[in-house]
């Protein structure tokens, strides 16, 4: 198995990748506001048809490609993980109960 992630293969390179992980929640916070209000809190959080949970694996896989095309960039699972819950963080489109 080769080893396809930036971050692992240039660790120094930091610049680069604080730009990308950048982008990426912009990137996140952009793809939201495709998205009517969702609630956070009531769903079993291993209840894989939530709402959360569907819009987590979908934006994780398109965020994954939309860096690698943009950039040439392979991310880390968790650069994308830290990037999107950073969004979420930030995000008005996310509702507690």
């Amino acid at each position: 198995m080769a080893i396809r992630y930036n971050l692992w293969i240039d660790p120094d390179d930091t610049e680069q990748h604080k730009a990308v992980e950048a982008d990426l929640e912009r990137y996140f916070i952009e793809r939201f506001a495709d998205y009517p209000h969702i609630r956070l809190s009531g769903a079993d959080p291993y209840d894989y048809d939530a709402p959360f949970n569907r819009l987590y694996e979908a934006l994780i896989a398109r965020a994954a490609d939309y860096c690698e095309n943009t950039w040439g960039y392979v991310a880390t699972p968790e650069q994308l993980n830290r990037c999107f819950f950073r969004a979420v963080g930030r995000s008005t489109k996310f509702v507690q109960d």
